[in-house]
């Protein structure tokens, strides 16, 4: 491999800068988070991924894994303003986007029809249990993440920015509930597995929240903080080589295609699409800077590849009667593909 194959442009004094910052204001979020949370660090590095690429993520754990507190307490140190949507049943589409009401004018006595916005009208939303509600407000809901507006009785209303929605599902029950279909799931960029503590964490967790405890998360970036820091990763720019191996693993997934691996034709019905690769890309970028490099490597594109294939491949028949998962499937890619691609 030539030297023009493994650098790309080098970032400015500026941007060096801004890696360098954001990597002691990283080190600062997770210290203010242990007053609160207690482990969860790839869950934390997910998240802080998703918010530095203007993306969304859906955190998926059985209950009391701290999901919803993970999200309101990050919030605090992002100094963001921070709305919970708890999805039932019986949830609008108004109930989420807002809705005009008929105002009368003390003074003139006249009416007119005014928008009283809804929740989502955030910084920070959090979409708890969003598979509990019917379709039509999944969309709604959906339909705002994408166009970053709404629109109600004919007229646009933006929505703050920085905007994201994190939202939450449980793996236990599905009675009752409506699972997102995989195009919707498509617009988020992660699929976050939130896990068990371990025995040490989960003595700590035990004393903390039974004790009294009553630190408070202090602030360590601002919005406009974050604006900046999105517009530094898109200008990082990877080698070649990188954005070769990061399209070679979405093609492999695809069975019906030629350049497909055997056991992806065996075990999947449908590979990841081009968001797929965008993703990688863009999520290898923000992990790079949190790691305070000024480059991206392979494994920065490897490390991100679990939580953006998880939900986009689909296992067939035979996949889930041998057990395997999706995440068993981008393991074993991750093994057969080499980092060492060319476009």
């Amino acid at each position: 491999m030539n030297t023009a194959d493994t650098i790309a442009a080098p970032p400015g004094d500026a941007d060096l800068q801004s890696v360098a910052h954001l990597k002691e204001a990283c080190g600062r979020i997770k210290s203010e988070l242990g007053k609160v949370i207690v482990g969860q660090e790839a869950v934390v590095e997910q998240v802080l991924i998703a918010i530095l690429t203007r993306s969304h993520a859906l955190l998926v754990g059985v209950p009391g894994l701290a999901k919803t507190l993970l999200v309101s307490t990050l919030s605090q140190t992002l100094h963001l303003s921070f709305k919970r949507i708890q999805f039932t049943p019986d949830l609008m589409p108004s109930d989420i986007t807002g809705t005009e009401v008929i105002y009368q004018n003390p003074t003139t006595n006249e009416r007119e029809f005014r928008f009283l916005r809804g929740p989502i009208f955030a910084n920070m939303v959090l979409a708890d249990e969003i598979n509990r509600t019917p379709p039509k407000t999944q969309a709604a809901m959906l339909e705002a993440m994408q166009e970053r507006k709404v629109t109600v009785g004919g007229a646009d209303h933006a929505l703050p920015d920085p905007f994201f929605v994190l939202a939450t599902q449980n793996p236990i029950e599905q009675e009752g509930t409506y699972p997102l279909p995989e195009a919707q799931l498509d617009r988020f960029m992660f699929m976050i597995a939130v896990d068990y503590p371990s025995a040490e964490e989960e003595l700590q967790i035990m004393k903390m929240a039974t004790g009294s405890n009553t630190a408070k998360p202090q602030h360590v970036l601002s919005a406009e903080d974050i604006l900046s820091l999105q517009k530094v990763v898109r200008r990082l720019e990877p080698a070649p080589h990188v954005y070769a191996y990061a399209q070679k693993l979405v093609r492999v997934t695809r069975p019906k295609t030629p350049e497909a691996l055997d056991f992806c034709k065996r075990w999947l019905t449908w590979g990841a699409g081009p968001r797929a690769g965008l993703n990688l890309i863009l999520a290898a970028k923000a992990r790079a800077m949190l790691q305070g490099q000024t480059y991206v490597s392979c494994d920065d594109i490897a490390a991100v590849a679990l939580p953006i294939f998880r939900h986009r491949l689909v296992p067939n028949f035979a996949a889930q009667s041998e057990g395997v998962t999706a995440d068993d499937i981008t393991r074993k890619i991750l093994e057969s593909i080499p980092k060492d691609q060319k476009l």
